[in-house]
C-alpha cells in the first residue's frame, strides 16, 4: 500500500510564515510598518492555533499587507533561501516519492509553486489559494470558491484527491491537525522545527523536529542515517552556552544539569544519553559505563581526562574527546598572578588591609627577577608557562618522566630530586593519572629549599594535604596557591572544606585555573566539534582513547564504522563479506591501538540488509554503526 505525505508550507517547509515575509516587503518605508507586521504575526498564530477562524485571519492579513504582484519576485528569491534545513538535505526524497508528496497549504500559489517545483515536487500536486489582484497589480484578497480559504479546507481537498494508501501530515498547526481529526490521515506530525505550538503538538500523533524524524517512523531512507534529535546529550557542570548552543543547532536533543553527579546518580542518568559532556568534578567510572547503553562519545570540557575510566570507554567503544589546549594560556596567566603575588607577600597584606590594619613593610617581599622556576610536568600548560616566565625574568627549569624539547632557555633537570632542590618556586602541572597520587609528599618537601615558594594547579591527589600543611606552618613554605584539591564540593552550593584553610600566604582559589571567559569560549567550541566531527563522519581526530583518523567528508556513499578488539583476521573477515555480496569499495580507512581497531569502509548506497546483520555478527565487534 502506497504512503502518501501531505506537507504543509509556511513554518514547516520554510522556515518562515510567508505573509510575515511579503509584509516586511511590501510595508518597507511606510509608517504603519511596525504595527502592520505585529498584527500580522498574532493574527498567523491566531490561525495557526485555531484560535479564530482561518478565513478571518487570512483577510485581515491581507488587508494589512499593502502588497502589489512587484512584490512577488522579491519574495520567492528570499523564500528560495528560506526553505526549512531539513528538507534541504532530503530533496533525494522528494525526487523518488514525487508521486506520493502533496503540498497542501493556506497560503498563495503565487509563491509556493516555484519554490516546492525546485525540490522536485509536481506542480499538480501543490494546493494552495489565489491570490486575486487589481488593473494596477495591487493584492485586493482572494478567490474564496477555493476550499483552502476556509477552515476545514484541507480536509476537503484530501476528500477530493481520494488517495488511496495510507495518509501522513506535516505540519505545525491546527488546520494540519484538521487532517486528521477529520479522519481522513492515519498521522499527523507537528513539525517543530522551525516553530513549536504548544496547543497543536498536544494534538499530534508524534513530534517532528526534523523531517528525517518523519522519514525514520516510515522506514525510509533520509540525509542522515539517525534522526539527531534522537541523539541525546547531557552536559554537566554549567558546560558554556556555546558549547550548548552547537549541539542544539546541530539537531541534538541537549540536557543540563549545572552540577556534578555521583557515581549513583550518573549511572542512572546515562541510561539512554548518547553524548556526555563533563568538566572535571564529575567521575565517569566502570560502573557507570556498565549502565551506558547507548552512549558513542564523551566529552571532557577541560584539559584533563583522568575522571574517565578510559580503558572501560574504550573497551565499550566509546570515544573520548578533551580539550588540551583551550585553557593552556588561563592557567599559565594564573600561575604567573600567584608567582608574583606570594613572592611580594601581598595576598596576606590585601587580607590585613580589609581588616583595617596597615602593613607597610618590605619584609620577605621579593622580585620575581632571576628566581629560579621550577616546572614539574612540561606539557601543554608547563611549556607555555616555561616561555611566559623566561620573558619576565625567571630562570626556568623543568622535569618530566618523558623526553621533553626545551623551548627558550629553559634548563631539563634530570631527576624530581635535582628540581626541587634547585627551584625557589615550584609549579606543579602533571596529569592527575592514578600513579601520580602523592608525588609531592614530606619526603619530597624536606628536599626544597628553605622558603620556597609552592604552586599546585594540576590535579588535588598529587600532593599530601597534611604534609603540606605542616611545611606552611613551620615556614619551609614561604607562600602556597592551590587551586585543586583532594576532594572538591560538587557545586558552588556545597560548603568547601580543607586543612589549608586560614594559612599564611596561602592562596586558595576553587579550581579555576581554565575558568576565564576566552577559555570557557575556546573550550565551548572546541569539544562539541571534535564530537560533532566524529557523530557526522567517523573521525577521531584528537580522541584520547582512539585511534586517531581523519576522514573526508562522505560523498554519493555509505560509510560503515566498525569497532573491535585488536585480534588479527578482523579486517579479512570485513572484506571476505564485502566480496560474498559484491560490494565496491569506495574507500577504506583503518587504524588500530594496542586495544581495539577502527575500520571505516566507504561503498555504494546499494547493498542488502544482510550485509549489515553480518558485519554486526563478526566476533569481537565491539560497536557498529551506518553513515549516510
Amino acid at each position: 500500500m502506497d504512503k502518501f505525505f501531505i506537507i504543509d508550507f509556511d513554518s514547516t517547509l520554510t522556515r518562515v510564515e510567508a505573509m510575515d515575509l511579503l509584509a516586511s516587503i511590501s510595508l518597507q518605508g511606510l509608517p504603519q510598518k511596525e504595527a502592520a507586521e505585529a498584527r500580522i504575526k498574532e493574527l498567523t498564530d491566531l490561525g495557526m492555533n485555531g484560535e479564530i477562524s482561518f478565513r478571518d485571519s487570512l483577510k485581515e492579513r491581507l488587508l494589512l499587507l499593502e502588497a502589489n504582484i512587484s512584490h512577488l519576485p522579491q519574495l520567492i528569491e528570499l523564500l528560495k533561501k528560506q526553505v526549512s534545513i531539513s528538507f534541504q538535505r532530503n530533496k533525494e526524497f522528494f525526487e523518488k516519492y514525487a508521486e506520493t508528496v502533496f503540498v497542501i497549504s493556506n497560503g498563495f500559489k503565487e509563491y509556493i509553486t516555484p519554490i516546492v517545483t525546485e525540490l522536485g515536487i509536481k506542480e499538480d500536486h501543490i494546493y494552495a489559494n489565489d491570490l486575486l489582484f487589481d488593473a494596477t497589480g495591487k493584492v485586493t484578497g482572494f478567490s474564496e470558491d477555493n476550499p483552502l480559504s476556509r477552515d476545514g479546507g484541507k480536509a476537503e481537498i484530501i476528500r477530493k484527491l481520494d488517495l488511496d494508501g495510507d495518509i501522513y501530515v506535516i505540519g505545525d498547526g491546527h488546520n494540519d491537525y484538521e487532517i486528521k481529526a477529520a479522519g481522513l490521515a492515519n498521522k499527523f506530525y507537528a513539525f517543530t522545527e522551525n516553530v513549536s505550538r504548544e496547543k497543536v503538538m498536544k494534538k499530534a500523533d508524534h513530534i517532528a523536529p526534523s523531517l528525517e524524524e518523519v522519514l525514520f517512523e516510515n522506514k525510509i531512507m533520509s540525509a542522515f542515517s539517525y534522526p539527531k534529535n534522537r541523539i541525546k546529550v547531557l552536559l554537566l557542570e554549567n558546560v558554556h552556552p556555546i558549547g550548548v548552543n552547537l549541539l542544539e543547532k546541530e539537531g541534538f536533543t541537549v540536557e543540563e544539569y549545572p552540577a556534578g553527579l555521583d557515581e549513583a546518580e550518573l549511572a542512572e542518568k546515562i541510561k539512554g544519553v548518547s553524548i556526555l559532556g563533563i568538566r572535571s568534578k564529575t567521575q565517569v567510572t566502570a560502573k557507570v559505563l556498565e549502565n551506558a547503553d547507548r552512549l558513542m562519545a564523551i566529552g571532557a570540557f577541560c584539559i584533563g581526562t583522568n575522571q574517565i575510566d578510559l580503558e572501560e570507554a574504550q573497551e565499550r567503544g566509546i570515544a573520548v574527546f578533551n580539550a588540551p589546549f583551550s585553557n593552556t594560556r588561563s592557567v599559565v596567566e594564573l600561575a604567573i598572578g600567584e608567582i608574583i603575588m606570594l613572592t611580594r607577600n601581598i595576598f596576606d597584606k590585601a587580607v590585613l588591609m580589609h581588616q583595617g590594619k596597615w602593613d607597610k613593610s618590605a619584609t620577605g617581599s621579593k622580585e620575581i627577577r632571576g628566581k629560579k622556576l621550577g616546572i614539574i610536568g612540561y606539557g601543554n600548560i608547563g611549556a607555555q608557562l616555561s616561555v611566559v616566565a623566561e620573558s619576565i625574568g625567571l630562570d626556568v627549569y623543568y622535569y618530566d618522566l618523558e623526553e621533553k624539547l626545551a623551548l627558550g632557555n629553559a634548563t631539563k633537570i634530570d631527576s624530581l630530586k635535582d628540581l626541587l632542590q634547585t627551584a625557589d618556586i615550584i609549579s606543579l602541572h602533571i596529569d592527575g593519572r592514578p600513579e601520580n597520587t602523592n608525588v609531592i609528599t614530606e619526603e619530597q618537601f624536606k628536599l626544597m629549599k628553605d622558603g620556597v615558594i609552592f604552586i599546585n594547579l594540576s590535579r588535588g591527589h598529587v600532593v599530601d594535604i597534611a604534609a603540606l600543611k605542616g611545611n606552611i606552618k613551620s615556614g619551609k613554605i614561604a607562600g602556597c596557591a592551590i587551586d585543586v584539591f583532594p576532594d572538591e564540593p560538587k557545586s558552588n552550593k556545597d560548603p568547601f572544606e580543607s586543612e589549608l584553610i586560614d594559612l599564611p600566604n596561602t592562596i586558595l582559589t576553587p579550581h579555576i585555573g581554565g575558568s576565564t571567559e576566552e577559555a570557557q569560549v575556546n573550550i565551548g567550541n572546541f569539544v562539541p566539534n571534535r564530537i560533532m566531527e566524529y557523530i557526522n563522519t567517523g573521525t577521531t581526530t584528537n580522541s584520547v582513547n582512539f585511534p586517531n583518523l581523519t576522514l573526508p567528508r562522505l560523498q554519493n556513499a555509505h560509510r560503515l564504522i566498525h569497532i573491535h578488539k585488536n585480534v588479527p583476521g578482523i579486517i579479512a573477515k570485513i572484506n571476505q563479506l564485502f566480496a560474498k555480496h559484491e560490494i565496491n569499495i569506495a574507500g577504506q580507512y583503518l587504524k588500530t591501538n594496542e586495544k581495539i581497531g577502527y575500520v571505516i569502509t566507504d561503498i555504494d548506497k546499494a547493498y542488502s540488509k544482510d550485509l549489515i546483520k553480518e558485519l554486526r555478527a563478526i566476533e569481537h565487534t565491539i560497536k557498529f554503526r551506518v553513515l549516510y
